[in-house]
């Protein structure tokens, strides 16, 4: 019930935009999914660089963390998902079977589930959310299928300067 919620509120519960470091964000999104992948050897590989973005944490977070349980749903057990973050943009890639031409363009749809994805678990709507916060986020999301095999998801957020901290008044 909570992605239909995240989807039909389509507006922002907290205060509003603020500065974040996207890369610690992922780091702890991978942090949470390398703990859902281990029954089945799935492991998770990271680079990530110091960028800021500007905007609701917890919907980021949100984004973040439905590409990496998507990756960890297509990936065969002992695979490989690789996980980027530089200058505002996270890519994610499984190792799995990728995606058929005719799904491409449907992913983001809500409720889509491909013929593929029918006998396992999901709703339907966890890249329909990806897409969504990329789009009220003032970002954006591309899926294609990985060189080698596998999918690709790339999640975009426009970078901001990194914050200046200012001291507190004694």
């Amino acid at each position: 019930m909570g992605d239909l919620a995240e989807l039909a509120r389509g507006d922002h519960t907290d205060s509003g935009p603020t500065p974040f470091r996207l890369d610690q964000l992922v780091e702890d999104a991978v942090e949470l999914a390398t703990s859902h992948g281990r029954s089945r050897g799935v492991r998770f590989e990271h680079s990530l660089e110091e960028s800021w973005v500007n905007g609701h944490r917890d919907r980021v977070m949100r984004a973040v963390g439905n590409l990496l349980d998507n990756a960890l749903k297509w990936s065969p057990d002992g695979g490989l998902v690789e996980v980027t973050s530089t200058a505002g943009k996270l890519t994610v890639r499984d190792h799995g079977p990728g995606i058929e031409a005719d799904d491409l363009a449907h992913v983001f749809d809500r409720f889509y589930r491909s013929p593929a994805a029918r006998g396992l678990p999901g709703s339907g709507l966890g890249l329909a959310i990806v897409a969504q916060v990329a789009h009220d986020e003032n970002g954006g999301v591309r899926v294609s299928n990985a060189e080698g095999g596998g999918a690709l998801f790339e999640l975009q957020f426009p970078v901001v300067p990194e914050p200046i901290s200012v001291p507190a008044d004694d």
